[in-house]
C-alpha cells in the first residue's frame, strides 16, 4: 500500500552506523494523490534523526520502488519496501496513505 507524507521510516545502517529513523516530509512535483494525500515516490525527501548525535538529515529517497505504478518516471513508494537510500537501505514502515490502493508490482 502507498504511503504519503508523516509515513515513518528507517535507514539501515545510518549515518553513524546505528540505523536513523525519520519521517517522510515532502513530496515532489509531480505527485499522484488517493483520500487527497500526495503519494510518495522516488525522489521524496525524508527528515531523518542520527541516532547516536540526534542530529536530524535530509535524505532522498533513492531508486527502484514500484516498477509498475510510476508517476513522471518516478517509482510509488509503498509500506514495507526496502529502497537503497544515502547510507543505507531505507524501510518503509507506514502507515498506508490509502489501504484501498494496493500495487503488487516488484520493486
Amino acid at each position: 500500500m502507498p504511503v504519503s507524507i508523516g509515513a515513518s521510516v528507517v535507514v539501515m545502517p545510518g549515518v553513524t552506523g546505528a540505523p536513523d529513523t525519520g519521517t517522510i516530509v515532502a513530496v515532489l512535483p509531480p505527485v499522484i494523490t488517493a483520500n487527497g494525500m500526495p503519494l510518495a515516490t522516488t525522489g521524496s525527501i525524508c527528515t531523518m534523526v542520527n541516532s547516536v548525535s540526534g542530529v536530524p538529515y535530509p535524505l532522498v529517497i533513492g531508486q527502484p520502488a514500484s516498477t509498475g505504478v510510476t508517476v513522471g518516471g518516478r517509482g510509488l513508494v509503498r509500506t514495507l519496501d526496502r529502497i537503497p537510500s544515502g547510507s543505507g537501505v531505507l524501510l518503509v514502515l507506514g502507515p498506508p496513505a490509502a489501504t484501498f490502493v494496493v500495487d503488487g508490482w516488484a520493486p
